[in-house]
């Protein structure tokens, strides 16, 4: 992590990532980029849809692949870069075919490391596998949920799962959450763990800079009027006055479950995670 001097008293807390010490210095691979604008939280009528979204810097948009359909070929790191539209960082590589693609970076991947997604590949940081194949007690991420659908789980910086045990045509995979999930043999994933894992650990210190991430001020339930949320109200500064907490549609929140018990996956599930406290 890296620090200010106390110049002003934002900068006494701020602290970013030192990029300089992981990243390449180089300018994002012009064929696998491309503008785009963000929805910014808005529908197509222009409505708010997700509270907190807004503005920001303008991005370009990196194309990443979470598909593993080039087995067998090996691939070589070229670069380890910076993405804006995610917390992990991201690796240009070049197959042995030619081809060049952005892939998500592990924790171990530097300029000049060579990998492979394979059937027999060995289970070394930065090759992919099927979980089935994997020794249990091994970090992956970029799991895939079903054979040749792409990487869908752990896909976040710092981030890594646990594969406990392998049942059948069910590997076991204890997810960053704690949940415990049965996940097909046959389906792909990465030995290792995601890059930039102190992400979590940046202290943003001024609420300009969290406008240039994008993200619009949160106000609290308790300073707002009746009519505006549930927790409105009150002569001076009062308590929410309910039982229980609730959003601004009126459903509850803080540790409320809100997945289907009827859902199709739902037998997938071994242990559910931890209630947040």
């Amino acid at each position: 992590m890296k620090s200010y001097a106390p110049t002003t008293p934002s900068r006494r807390s701020m602290t970013v990532v030192d990029y300089r010490k992981v990243l390449t210095p180089k300018k994002p691979e012009k064929s696998l980029t491309f503008g785009f604008r963000r929805a910014v939280g808005r529908n197509n009528q222009g409505r708010i849809t997700t509270r907190h979204k807004g503005a920001g810097h303008k991005r370009r948009y990196r194309l990443v692949t979470f598909t593993y359909d080039k087995k067998d070929i090996p691939a070589k790191v070229l670069s380890v870069e910076y993405d804006p539209n995610r917390t992990s960082f991201i690796a240009l590589v070049q197959y042995a075919d030619g081809e060049k693609r952005y892939v998500l970076a592990g924790r171990e991947m530097t300029a000049g490391k060579e990998f492979i997604h394979s059937l027999s590949a060995s289970p070394k940081a930065g090759n992919a596998l099927p979980v089935g194949q994997v020794v249990p007690g091994t970090s992956v991420y970029g799991i895939e949920m079903k054979p040749g659908g792409g990487a869908k789980l752990v896909r976040s910086g710092g981030l890594s799962a646990e594969v406990l045990a392998h049942e059948g045509a069910y590997s076991m995979i204890k997810l960053p959450s704690k949940e415990v999930r049965r996940i097909l043999s046959a389906c792909f994933a990465t030995v290792g763990s995601l890059s930039n894992e102190e992400h979590m650990f940046v202290t943003i210190g001024k609420a300009g800079r969290s406008r240039h991430m994008g993200i619009r001020p949160t106000v609290r339930g308790t300073a707002m009027n009746p009519v505006d949320h549930p927790h409105g109200g009150g002569e001076g500064r009062q308590p929410m006055g309910l039982r229980r907490p609730k959003n601004l549609w009126g459903r509850g929140t803080r540790g409320v479950k809100t997945r289907n018990k009827k859902k199709y996956s739902q037998y997938l599930i071994v242990s559910r995670r931890p209630k947040r406290k």
